[in-house]
């Protein structure tokens, strides 16, 4: 890699905590993820490398936003332009925002148009859990996966029969929050419906002009506003001959003030409704029938005059077959349905598109060697046929250190924007390429847990604007080199979890800019979380996340400054239902930005009380 001018002082904290810290620490009950694999396996078992966040991780963290709850997830590299509700982007590995497959209850979201998830409009308290896998997945999934999956699971009522939540909160900027919820789970059947809502008024997205970063004639020195409305419901039933039905329901309508010249309010909206059937006709196999429909509507507008509209919908149908042929081999075979239609007011030459994928996979154990070999066809509507693939290996060096090696190949269809946008498209653009290779290790003793991994990525035909024909085009190339270590440990009562990524994410590109780094990718990014129960009342809690510098443009010119971001919070426990936390986000007033002249919160609070059953 190339030379990391990163603080001495974060890499030094990281190496003294993953050697020094020996105190007696509990392991706790490794979660079930479906992501890596589509099928259910432990995190411990998973060959890929995975992060999975809980409820209980949200609430302990008191995160607000998905921008908030990703920031120093190990290879993850958050984008936003202005606060909350504004665009918020996810780079995984040093890929591309549009390189990452979102799904939310096993449907796949996102725009069309654009490629990417309106992150910021998905709201934090409809979510249970969230799987993130990181590196290739297009051999199971089709496009999109080339720097790997983030899947959202929203809440589901559980086996404890019926309970109530309650949350209501508010802080700086003039921001209010609420949720309320219940559900109930029995033997057989299950539900959860959960509302929400939050408004903020907000602070100065941006500070740029018409020629640098926010497009807008002159400054607009106004508060950038942002209000939600949220609800889910997810409901379940499972059958005595052992049919199994899941359906699913999110919708989460807001409005968003930005600055620009065109356009500088947004009426966005985003609907996920889906269901799942699973059965099992014999007891080595297991079928799963998955099938959904998910929505982003976003309305433009300057002042009170319309500008424009981009709503897309993608349908989903996915068909799985689980064959367990004995307890060391299990194969699965499956299809994919996908269609894409949009409706906007601009002439798009072409409005909708279907895509068919056909996969296998085959994990097996032999002499102790973990494998999972996997293939997938897609048949596009527009570019045609692709193959991808993916090979993993592990092998237990100890009874508590594992060997990880994974290969996979990958792609991602250009969007309808870079296809058949008025004026500005290619509809002979070629998809995205690209083959990655990763390397790990992972363990557990008495002192803690931790994995490290290395990998590299090169990605072809990188989509990228030509000023000269003012049209998109496949002309770029890059590697991508990184590593990851995570470690977490507890030592006299605290709990230690701390991410450290390192990234080289070199332009190959045969021009001018060959060689540079890839815009607005922090190059090191570390995150220490501590947080430590004192007695029965009360707990505290810190996060320490410090990001290298960047830059914001290809020609590696305008530079974004390194910033150490530190927030403090805390919980007093009233009885087993009712807390109140607090938090205190950006202690120092830090100064920073992750895309230039877009503003990020300085030193504020938060607070809330909260109903738990």
């Amino acid at each position: 890699m190339q030379n990391y001018r990163f603080p001495v002082l974060v890499i030094c904290c990281f190496g003294l905590t993953a050697s020094a810290f020996a105190a007696n620490t509990g392991h706790l009950e490794k979660p079930v993820i479906v992501t890596a694999t589509r099928t259910a396996q432990t995190a411990d078992a998973t060959l890929a490398s995975v992060t999975v966040i809980t409820r209980k991780d949200i609430e302990r963290q008191q995160a607000r936003s998905i921008q908030d709850l990703f920031r120093g997830v190990p290879g993850i590299n958050v984008v936003n332009q202005g606060g909350p509700g504004k665009a918020t982007f996810m780079q995984m590995r040093g890929t591309e925002s549009d390189h990452v497959l979102v799904m939310i209850d096993n449907i796949k979201v996102g725009s069309a148009t654009s490629g990417t998830t309106a992150f910021e409009n998905i709201p934090i308290e409809q979510i249970d859990r969230i799987e993130i896998v990181r590196g290739p997945r297009s051999s199971l999934y089709g496009s999109e996966a080339i720097g790997g999956v983030i899947h959202i699971f929203t809440r589901k009522g559980d086996g404890a029969g019926f309970k109530q939540n309650f949350g209501f909160g508010g802080g700086s900027f003039g921001t209010l929050e609420g949720s309320t919820g219940f559900s109930y789970g029995g033997k057989q059947g299950w539900f959860n419906m959960t509302a929400s809502g939050i408004g903020t008024q907000g602070f100065n997205a941006c500070t740029g002009s018409s020629t640098a970063g926010c497009f807008i004639d002159e400054p607009q020195p106004d508060r950038d506003g942002y209000r939600n409305v949220a609800g889910s419901a997810r409901a379940g039933y499972r059958f005595l001959n052992g049919l199994e039905i899941d359906a699913n329901f999110m919708q989460s309508a807001g409005k968003s003030q930005y600055d620009g010249s065109f356009s500088n309010k947004a009426v966005l909206m985003q609907q996920i409704i889906g269901g799942t059937a699973r059965y099992s006709p014999l007891n080595f196999w297991r079928f799963s029938l998955i099938g959904g429909r998910s929505r982003e509507d976003s309305d433009n507008f300057f002042g009170g005059t319309f500008r424009d509209r981009f709503n897309t919908v993608r349908d989903t149908i996915s068909v799985l077959n689980d064959f367990t042929i004995n307890p060391n081999h299990v194969l699965t075979i499956g299809m994919d349905y996908q269609k894409d239609h949009v409706r906007s007011s601009e002439a798009f030459t072409v409005n909708s598109r279907t895509n068919w994928g056909v996969f296998a996979q085959h994990q097996a154990t032999i002499a102790k060697h973990d494998f999972q070999l996997s293939v997938r066809h897609d048949d596009n509507q527009q570019f045609g046929s692709r193959v991808t693939g993916g090979v993993g290996w592990g092998f237990p060096l100890t009874e508590n250190v594992r060997l990880l090696a994974n290969f996979g190949t990958a792609f991602k269809a250009p969007t309808f924007n870079e296809l058949y946008f008025p004026f500005a498209s290619n509809p002979n653009l070629r998809p995205e390429d690209s083959l990655s290779y990763e390397f790990g290790t992972r363990g557990k003793a008495t002192w803690g847990d931790w994995s490290l991994n290395v990998y590299e990525t090169y990605i072809d035909h990188l989509i990228a604007f030509d000023a000269t024909s003012f049209s998109p085009v496949n002309i770029d190339k890059a590697r991508i080199r990184g590593f990851e270590g995570i470690f977490s440990t507890q030592i006299k009562g605290w709990q230690f979890n701390t991410n450290l990524t390192l990234l080289d994410p070199e332009n190959r590109s045969a021009s001018l800019n060959r060689g540079n780094i890839l815009p607005r990718r922090a190059e090191q990014s570390f995150r220490l979380d501590a947080d430590r129960q004192f007695g029965q009342h009360y707990s505290l809690g810190a996060m320490l996340l410090v990001e290298g510098e960047r830059f914001d443009d290809l020609t590696n010119t305008r530079k974004l400054d390194s910033y150490v971001k530190f927030d403090l919070r805390a919980e007093y426990i009233f009885n087993k239902h009712w807390r109140l936390q607090g938090r205190i986000e950006n202690l120092f007033n830090e100064r920073y930005e992750t895309a230039a002249f877009f503003n990020q919160p300085g030193r504020n609070f938060f607070a809330m009380v909260r109903y738990q059953p």
